[in-house]
């Protein structure tokens, strides 16, 4: 493990400082940076920040130079992440499109497809979603049972899909299908570009227990799909599918970071009063903290791992889903301590909170991450699996044909 730059790098990450420099406002010592609940309002700041980015040479700096990219190493936008993190700027709300479904367009679309979105995509004219999760199939991607049926030139969509994020400010969205039941489970199933303006479609927000909107079930009705907007072949999905989930692995890394860290939960120790004198003297608080200490540290080494890794050219291990798995329930949990420390104080949320109410903020959105992008469990097989090699869990269904799967219709 190497945590100093290489010469390359050190020039490259001044180059970004200096570019961030003259292009946006430094924070403060202890201010955060722009957030809130309803991330769209901030939608047209972040818009106009990625423009920014983009015609400056700054945006999606790891796609390939055809696309508008630097066709940099991945420890680049590594880099640029860690500088940008140290100035006041919007928050970054194109990362399911820029990071995900730009690359499965690079890599399964049409050229066609290529000339029309990837720029837009690029410079966030326009704003895309994911639409692969639904009711009935749980962490399950390949149970969908969203219908594509072919009618001319057209596929006519039927179904739902949820926890669709930013579907409500989306302009486009990538969605899969069920077009051959007859087939098996993975296979069977079609990629397709929707207008998230088209007919037929509506979005329905999910307020969150804290309040955000973040979510959204997105129904279909008879929605008209050009087969120009297939991506890949028919009944060839799943590949499509694979490489978007393999880039949304690499995209939320370690959770997508803590939010609140171990200096905020000490000042908290120190500031509350516990029967008379300051928390950070009890025992088993110092304890608690400490036992948070050492698995952040778990996970800044791990993380270190990864980035040397890409330093050297090579493709990080399972340090991405270990990251996820171990940060996202550790933000939840160390969230939860901060509250009961503060009594009755840990349940006032806002401006006018401790903290302004950031650590409340992140229990309450603790459970969303844990979903998000492979729910804890997911995570658990992949490490055990693929990383521990144990035995792979049983799937009975695997070689059916997906409409002699039963149900819980009876069926």
């Amino acid at each position: 493990m190497d945590f100093n730059d290489t010469p390359e790098e050190a020039a490259f990450r001044k180059e970004a400082a200096e570019w961030l420099d003259a292009n946006a406002e430094r924070l403060p010592p202890g201010k955060r940076r722009q957030g809130g609940l309803d991330r769209d309002d901030l939608l047209p700041a972040a818009k106009a920040w990625q423009a920014k980015k983009a015609d400056s040479g700054w945006a999606c700096i790891t796609w390939p130079k055809e696309y508008g990219g630097r066709g940099a190493p991945s420890i680049h936008s590594v880099i640029f992440g860690q500088e940008e993190a140290k100035y006041d700027v919007p928050p970054y709300m194109f990362g399911i499109g820029q990071g995900m479904l730009g690359p499965t367009i690079m890599a399964h679309g049409t050229d066609e497809q290529k000339e029309r979105y990837i720029e837009p995509l690029l410079r966030a004219d326009e704003v895309w979603c994911q639409l692969f999760s639904e009711p009935a199939a749980g962490s399950d991607l390949a149970g969908l049972r969203t219908t594509a049926v072919k009618d001319g030139d057209d596929w006519i969509v039927n179904g739902q899909k949820i926890w669709t994020t930013g579907a409500h400010y989306s302009d486009f969205g990538m969605i899969v299908t069920r077009t051959d039941p007859t087939a098996k489970k993975h296979a069977g199933i079609t990629y397709f570009i929707v207008d998230m303006k088209s007919p037929g479609i509506e979005v329905k927000p999910i307020i969150q227990i804290n309040g955000a909107k973040d979510f959204n079930e997105v129904f279909f009705t008879d929605v008209r799909i050009p087969d120009s907007l297939r991506v890949g072949a028919v009944n060839d999905g799943w590949r499509g599918a694979i490489t978007t989930l393999m880039n949304e692995r690499a995209s939320i890394g370690s959770g997508g970071g803590m939010g609140v860290g171990i200096s905020d939960l000490l000042r908290i120790a120190r500031e509350t009063e516990w029967r008379g004198r300051p928390a950070i003297e009890e025992s088993a608080v110092r304890d608690r903290i400490a036992d948070f200490y050492w698995k952040l540290k778990g996970l800044e080494y791990t993380g270190y791992r990864a980035q040397t890794s890409l330093s050297r050219g090579q493709t990080p291990g399972p340090e991405n889903s270990i990251g996820k798995m171990v940060g996202a329930p550790l933000r939840q949990e160390m969230a939860a301590f901060a509250m009961e420390l503060l009594g009755v104080a840990g349940a006032a949320t806002g401006a006018d909170a401790p903290l302004s109410g950031a650590f409340q903020a992140s229990w309450l959105g603790s459970p969303g991450l844990r979903l998000a992008g492979g729910t804890d469990e997911i995570l658990r097989n992949i490490v055990a699996e693929r990383v521990l090699g144990l035995p792979g869990e049983i799937r009975v269904d695997k070689d059916q044909a997906f409409q002699d799967i039963p149900t819980g219709s009876g069926r």
